[in-house]
């Protein structure tokens, strides 16, 4: 049965969710046709070596998780048109971004951005690393999509995709879809496995127009990891590969020709993802969303019996200014829970699908380096790595994660100070229960806090001066208080 869970997940987002959500369905990033350019500069400081929580997660991958540190930014993006025939006309770019790091132990150079692309339409083929956010959530004030959520480096990869939403033929702009399809390499040095492969794909659903008052949006993202070399259940220390088995990463078909136990009885890879759907509602003030993602990893979603699990959200955009000296402008309420994973039986033998639980997110008993990327996860940064809890917690076993049954109630903050310093804040407070085989005594709390401020200055012909405080208070971690401060010049290299 777990090998016809993908073939399951899919069917329902495409059926039973075909109805559903797409504003904050950030599928891809920035795609306006211009150029674009930044340099900044940034100091960072906390009152221990850890950074705290909210200044280093969610900005793929380069903030520092030790402290005092310094870095240096640059970033560079531009389209060309092939012709003079208006927004239907074949377009090629590129972008990059650089990242220099300082701290005490290391410093390293980072290239969260390097990729080529071609558009047409609302098409894109792009290769390379790309900034994404993948799934139907609130990338801007929420705790991220449960699968992709930004917190680690972009993974390399050749994507053809949707940019935005297409409309369907002969449904007069009612139905419209947006994804992507695409497969890309991890790094080479991780832990345990290596020459580890990705394939990635997504498909979303709106049902309403682009100017409708409600509009439902549905669908699902499928991450897997595949075809590396790993120690644990495989066959002279290789995972399945090649063709056949491709296409059964693509369906979630079981590999029930290969001689190990752990691809027979699953499905080849390491297979996760969500299934979203929403509400968007359009008022004369404000604009107001609300959203589910429903996880899956080992089959339990096929069957309800994680159901429990999920992110939930609602954010509010306010359309209306009354130049007031302090206003909220956004607002973001979450809450997340993944301490579920279909109950704490995971009885294979008996074949009783109530005793097949215990999903243990983003670990996997051949990719024991779990879903992450460079030592982050990828998914939801509360999925924290044992390398952020070693010490303090126990680990789980050499799995990536000693810590997936978290649930996290959130709040985001944007808006206006003094009509001119724009402010955000982000609040949240877990309980950390770590796994189901190795439990956190008492289920360590944790709030993790951040206040962010920016506003123009008139040095170097204009300049956004930025600064933020943010804390971490609880068990999880120690006690941490922290900030940055820093300078970012736009538009050096614009035209």
């Amino acid at each position: 049965m777990k090998s016809i869970c993908i073939t399951v997940v899919s069917f329902f987002a495409l059926i039973n969710f075909s109805k559903s959500y797409a504003q904050s369905v950030q599928l891809n990033n920035n795609y306006a046709d211009s150029t674009s350019s930044y340099i900044e500069i940034i100091g960072l400081g906390a009152s221990t070596s850890r950074t705290p929580f909210w200044l280093q997660a969610n900005q793929f991958g380069i903030v520092p998780r030790t402290s005092p540190a310094g870095s240096v930014r640059a970033g560079f993006e531009h389209f060309w048109k092939m012709s003079d025939s208006g927004i239907n006309t074949w377009r090629v770019g590129f972008g990059a971004e650089a990242v220099g790091n300082i701290t005490k132990q290391e410093n390293k150079f980072l290239l969260p951005q390097a990729f080529g692309s071609i558009r047409y339409k609302k098409w894109e083929l792009f290769v390379g690393r790309k900034k994404q956010w993948v799934g139907l959530a609130d990338s801007s004030l929420g705790t991220g999509s449960y699968a992709w959520s930004g917190n680690a480096l972009p993974i390399p990869k050749i994507q053809l995709g949707t940019n935005g939403f297409v409309s369907l033929p002969f449904t007069k702009d009612w139905i419209s879809f947006n994804g992507f399809y695409s497969d890309g390499v991890f790094e080479s040095n991780r832990p345990i496995t290596s020459q580890l492969k990705l394939h990635q794909k997504a498909i979303y659903f709106r049902l309403g127009k682009e100017t409708s008052r409600v509009k439902l949006y549905g669908g699902f993202n499928h991450q897997v990891q595949w075809g590396g070399k790993s120690p644990y259940y495989t066959k002279d220390g290789q995972m399945p590969k090649g063709f056949k088995n491709y296409i059964n990463v693509v369906t979630g078909k079981a590999h029930t020709d290969n001689p190990t136990a752990q691809d027979s009885t699953g499905r080849v890879g390491n297979h996760l993802g969500s299934v979203d759907f929403g509400l968007e509602i359009e008022t004369y003030g404000a604009t107001i969303m609300f959203y589910r993602q429903s996880l899956y990893e080992d089959g339990s979603l096929a069957w309800l019996s994680n159901i429990k699990d999920g992110l939930n959200g609602v954010t509010i955009k306010l359309k209306n200014s009354y130049g007031s000296n302090f206003q909220i402008r956004h607002i973001v309420l979450e809450f997340l829970n993944t301490k579920n994973q279909g109950g704490p039986l995971n009885d294979i033998q008996t074949g009783i699908r109530q005793n097949l639980g215990k999903d243990n997110y983003f670990n996997n008993a051949q990719v024991r380096d779990g879903w992450s990327y460079y030592d982050r996860t990828i998914g939801t940064p509360f999925i924290t790595p044992t390398s952020d809890t070693k010490g303090r917690w126990p680990n789980y076993a050499d799995s990536f994660t000693s810590n997936n049954r978290v649930s996290v109630f959130h709040m985001g903050l944007r808006g206006t100070l003094l009509q001119k310093v724009l402010w955000t804040t982000k609040l949240s407070y877990s309980s950390n229960s770590g796994t189901y085989d190795v439990p956190f005594v008492g289920s360590p709390t944790q709030f993790s806090g951040l206040i962010t401020m920016q506003g123009n200055i008139n040095i170097f012909g204009g300049t956004i001066l930025k600064g933020s405080v943010a804390a971490d208070l609880g068990k999880l971690y120690a006690d941490t208080y922290g900030f940055t401060l820093g300078l970012r010049k736009e538009g050096l290299l614009s035209k």
